[in-house]
């Protein structure tokens, strides 16, 4: 059973560094595009940040380039976002996504494997 557990969100102020973690079980991770998904309510899900499974090619949606940063550890199976400088836009649902048949960024909606979301709040 595949399954994709996301860890790391919370509650921080504005300015502040939050790391995400998606630890994937169940699939050959290091085969599979990996990403980054937000979502608030009443709005679509969005893409934050992707990378590839070869070569590590990197997506980043342009609200949070230069502030995130994604990467992957094939070996352990999880895939890291590092968010700094947070602003209240970036409160959301986070949620990680697997898809063999992309190149860097899962398919929306019809990734392979999306797991169940992490709250992230940012807020003074």
């Amino acid at each position: 059973q595949v399954q994709l557990v996301e860890s790391g969100g919370g509650l921080v102020q504005p300015g502040g560094s939050l790391r995400l973690s998606c630890a994937a079980s169940g699939l050959n991770f290091a085969y599979y595009a990996v990403g980054w998904f937000r979502q608030v309510p009443g709005k679509e899900r969005e893409g934050v940040a992707c990378i590839s499974s070869s070569y590590g090619r990197t997506y980043y949606a342009d609200s949070v380039r230069g502030r995130f940063s994604i990467s992957r550890d094939n070996a352990k199976s999880v895939m890291y976002l590092q968010m700094n400088n947070l602003t209240r836009e970036d409160t959301a649902v986070y949620y990680c996504a697997a898809d063999l048949s992309s190149y860097v960024c899962p398919r929306l909606p019809a990734a392979d494997y999306w797991g169940q979301g992490t709250q992230v709040t940012v807020s003074s």
